[in-house]
């Protein structure tokens, strides 16, 4: 899932893949990127780092691990929901999407990823 600020500085979700696609072939920039897995929580960290930062963009990257299967898989879809939704309703995302992870933490009892990185 993919999600940006439309010209009002509001989050909306812009795109959510249809289909399997690489991360790591797109030049399009988003203002926060959530995977499924550490692992290519972990890639999308390194690709950040190495496309130098030219622009000094800041994008959010979180992780919310969900096993393979489809019962997690739903229960994921919903995390993630809600996860977006608390993001959008903030009036300043940037300053209290710390916040908004950690209570969703306690309230899933789950543990995300979360870093900022720069295109």
């Amino acid at each position: 899932a993919v999600v940006s600020s439309q010209s009002t500085g509001q989050l909306c979700f812009r795109r959510i893949k249809q289909i399997p696609e690489r991360f790591l072939q797109t030049k399009e920039e988003f203002d926060i990127i959530i995977t499924c897995q550490e692992r290519v929580f972990d890639q999308v960290l390194e690709d950040m780092g190495s496309r130098g930062g030219s622009s000094c963009k800041m994008t959010h990257v979180l992780n919310v691990e969900i096993r393979d299967n489809h019962e997690d898989a739903t229960l994921g879809a919903f995390t993630i929901h809600e996860l977006v939704r608390e993001i959008c309703k903030a009036e300043d995302h940037e300053a209290e999407i710390e916040e908004i992870i950690s209570k969703l933490e306690r309230k899933k009892n789950q543990r995300f990823l979360y870093s900022p990185a720069f295109y």
